[in-house]
């Protein structure tokens, strides 16, 4: 019943490290060691090899043994040759390197900001940095003349150029020794990316294909079987909460540089810690992680996800993979892949045959939870689109209310213009009127003093007229 309940695909922090216990984290590609101690082991069986070969053929037949002795060799006076072309002698020299120039190029290499890769190619080209750019001149032509050797074999010279190009920044701090070493990796491997991916001497291709179709083969495979946490019911879900971390991956393949690549798992792991965070009440644990990163590699199903993991494994400078952030979270991305690679019924919880009947596409699973979600998701569309259409509605109301206002405003003041010219208008007709009266009223008392006076003239006359009758 507790198996049940377990939350997420349980590993422990043990089973992450180095099977050496060196501390590094281990790998499922070298079988649990960490690439450190996976290269000693490989070389020392490679020399134990050599040694013991002849002895044991000595009572055999010796035509085809002899033929890969002589094979061997070939291999190893190219790989020998390349060295001696790169450094100019059997091994790399080791003189330290003093001069003033040297130390003030040292100092500009000091300043570079992380991730500042255009600043170090410019310093890069400085007449200072002459010795160190012919280093990888030469490396680079070198790689390219010899791109036919075994993918095996070149992972070996990158790794031993890491090595020996290292000592010229021995002077800096370790921190910025690893940043001047990942613009190193960025500027050989960004070159010699067409030479070494999915090289013809492994057969990366073939197992990109066997682990596509795995992965399509498993698409009926729910977050429920995984015990992925997901957005309870009451939750607000628009999308897929893993969909930045499934595009992160994705876009793990169009990097050339295995810093590159790391970067985009780093992203993808980052986006699924904050998936699960949002998903759920809890705080997401490493069970839930690893769960929710199957999830993620089932989903997108990333091109050539193989090659690229094999890619970054050899050609990957070492601290990035065996310790730190990224080395955590590349480590956790093998152990998806073995996981899903090695995955049965009973690690989802299923009978070998309803297991069986799954792949075979004569069952489904049930679609309750997963309808509940879209269901979820559609009324929340339709919320958001509701709210979308309420806000330009109010948007609206708003608009036409402040219209409304602006009309009211206009008319008033047309009203309130319209009253003030009335009232004048009306004082002018009240002061015109006033003044007709008045001088109409002063017109005739004019005319009746006329009048008056004229009749007044008359009489007199007319008495003026009797007196001169009588007095004649």
């Amino acid at each position: 019943m507790a198996a049940e309940q377990q939350r997420g695909i349980r590993v422990t922090q043990a089973e992450l490290l180095c099977k050496d216990a060196c501390g590094y984290y281990g790998n499922p590609a070298w079988q649990g060691f960490c690439s450190k101690c996976w290269r000693e082991r490989t070389r020392k069986a490679e020399a134990d090899r050599q040694e013991t070969g002849p002895h044991n053929d000595a009572g055999s037949p010796l035509t085809f043994s002899k033929f890969e002795e002589k094979k061997n060799m070939e291999k190893g006076r190219k790989v020998n040759t390349m060295r001696r072309l790169f450094w100019g002698g059997p091994s790399p020299p080791k003189r330290p390197e003093s001069s003033e120039g040297q130390v003030a190029t040292l100092k500009a290499y000091q300043s570079i900001e992380p991730g500042d890769f255009t600043s170090f190619l410019k310093l890069l080209r400085n007449p200072s940095s002459q010795r160190l750019q012919s280093r990888c001149t030469a490396f680079l032509n070198t790689m390219e003349a010899y791109h036919g050797l075994p993918v095996q074999k070149q992972s070996d010279l990158v790794q031993d150029f890491y090595q020996n190009i290292a000592v010229h920044f021995s002077s800096l701090s370790e921190v910025q020794v690893s940043q001047m070493m990942e613009h190193m990796e960025k500027l050989i491997m960004t070159r010699l990316h067409k030479w070494v991916f999915c090289h013809d001497s492994c057969d990366d291709e073939v197992k990109d294909l066997a682990l596509q179709r795995r992965i399509r083969s498993l698409n009926w495979v729910t977050p429920h079987m995984l015990r992925v946490p997901f957005p309870d019911e009451r939750a607000e879900v628009v999308s897929d909460p893993f969909l930045p971390a499934i595009t992160a991956i994705i876009e793990m393949d169009a990097k050339r540089a295995p810093q590159d690549k790391l970067t985009c798992v780093c992203k993808c792991s980052q986006n699924v810690f904050q998936a699960l965070s949002s998903s759920n009440s809890e705080p997401a644990n490493a069970d839930d992680y690893l769960s929710g990163l199957i999830y993620v590699v089932l989903k997108a199903n990333p091109p050539r996800l193989h090659s690229n993991m094999q890619y970054v494994i050899r050609f990957g400078l070492p601290h990035s993979l065996m310790a730190g952030e990224s080395g955590y979270y590349f480590t956790n991305l093998c152990c998806a892949v073995a996981f899903i690679e090695k995955l049965d019924g009973p690690a989802l919880n299923l009978s070998p045959e309803e297991f069986e009947g799954y792949m075979q596409g004569r069952r489904a699973p049930s679609k309750r939870g997963s309808e509940r979600q879209k269901m979820a998701r559609e009324t929340q569309d339709q919320l958001e689109d509701l709210k979308g259409r309420q806000e330009k509605v109010d948007q609206g109301i708003n608009a036409l209310k402040e219209q409304l206002q602006h009309w009211v405003q206009s008319v008033k003041a047309q009203i309130d213009e319209v009253t003030s010219q009335s009232a004048l208008a009306q004082e002018e007709i009240k002061a015109q009127s006033e003044f007709l009266q008045s001088h109409s009223v002063s017109t005739i008392t004019q005319a009746d003093v006329k009048d008056q006076s004229v009749l007044l003239l008359d009489g007199q006359e007319s008495n003026n007229n009797t007196c001169l009758t009588e007095a004649e």
